[in-house]
């Protein structure tokens, strides 16, 4: 019976996020506990700039579609994919008071 690496296969068909600009910089494209909405709005505004210039953010922002991920990824905030018709698994914040 042949053994399967799940993690492999991922990282494979993940290979593009090696050459994210992103890389190192986690505190832009996740927020911290209890973050305000005005540090919220300073943090993607940052990781928009980076996304800007990467040059795998069009995979990005579709594996995040795709994967219904939290966080900044491609150029977009869970906000912006939602607007966009992407919906999170597990709707939070906003979204949890408008899903009932």
């Amino acid at each position: 019976m042949a053994v399967i690496d799940f993690n492999e296969q991922l990282e494979a068909a993940n290979h593009w996020m090696r050459d994210g600009a992103c890389k190192g910089l986690t505190h832009l494209f996740f927020p911290s506990a209890a973050e305000r909405p005005q540090a919220r709005e300073r943090r993607e505004t940052a990781a928009k700039d980076v996304c800007a210039s990467c040059t795998v953010r069009v995979d990005c922002m579709v594996f995040a579609r795709e994967q219904h991920e939290y966080g900044f990824w491609g150029g977009e905030s869970e906000d912006e994919r939602h607007a966009a018709g992407f919906r999170l698994i597990a709707p939070i914040g906003v979204r949890a008071r408008s899903a009932s």
